[in-house]
């Protein structure tokens, strides 16, 4: 879990043995990559002997997680659905892979969230997170917590789904004010993206800042609040 590798890795340092392939905070972290979040290598990890495996019910599979736990590891799954609880879970992980005390980080980005302004206006967007099928936000999100509270309401937060998949015409004929385009997981740009909703104003913005939590939580206000401004001028 990537947010959660780098969570780990700045704070209570050399506790990782091993990683995902997709763990690419902090820079040059030099430990074993054990495969993806959805297809993680279960030999390798067993035979780094981990006293605990780190996973989030979201991004990793319960059959994985059960095949670990019977192999004797120790398996913390976090579930995060909006900002406060990214606070709680993280403190949680924390205190499990040995932090003496919160990190100076944790509490910044906290008192960074619980300090924001209320926003002057509301907003509203969609928030397409794949393409080829176009998917989105849908409930119960923390990326659409995220953007709730710096004033983008996405329109499908009331979907039965957490993620549906929505065709473009109804995306379009929704007629939102923005349409918030974030660089992972699908990588959309300038060239692949904007062009699909002609005559609205397309934010790109880190998924990063958007999706993960973890030290990227300080600085994930002012970056996406810079990135929606932007898209509005």
């Amino acid at each position: 879990m990537p947010s959660l590798t780098e969570a780990v890795a700045v704070s209570v340092p050399g506790a990782l043995v091993g990683v995902t392939d997709w763990c690419t905070h902090p820079a040059h972290l030099d430990v074993p990559r054990v495969g993806g979040t959805k297809n993680p290598k279960l030999e390798p990890i067993l035979a780094l002997a981990p006293d605990l495996v780190i996973a989030n019910e979201e991004e990793n599979r319960e059959p994985d997680l059960t095949a670990l736990r019977e192999a004797g590891v120790e398996v913390l799954v976090t579930e995060v659905r909006d900002v406060p609880q990214a606070f709680r879970e993280l403190a949680r992980v924390l205190q499990a892979c040995g932090a003496g005390s919160r990190p100076r980080w944790l509490e910044e980005a906290e008192e960074t969230w619980s300090s924001l302004p209320v926003p002057d206006a509301r907003t509203t967007a969609v928030v397409p997170i794949w393409r080829r099928p176009w998917m989105v936000l849908g409930r119960d999100t923390f990326a659409g917590d995220v953007l709730a509270r710096l004033g983008v309401d996405h329109l499908y937060a009331d979907h039965p789904g957490r993620y549906p998949r929505v065709p473009l015409d109804e995306l379009r004929a929704a007629a939102p004010d923005l349409v918030v385009l974030p660089d992972e997981p699908y990588r959309f740009t300038a060239e692949d993206g904007p062009e699909a909703f002609p005559g609205v104003p397309c934010a790109l913005v880190s998924g990063r800042h958007l999706t993960w939590y973890g030290p990227s939580l300080a600085e994930a206000p002012g970056a996406l609040a810079e990135a929606l401004r932007a898209a509005r001028r």
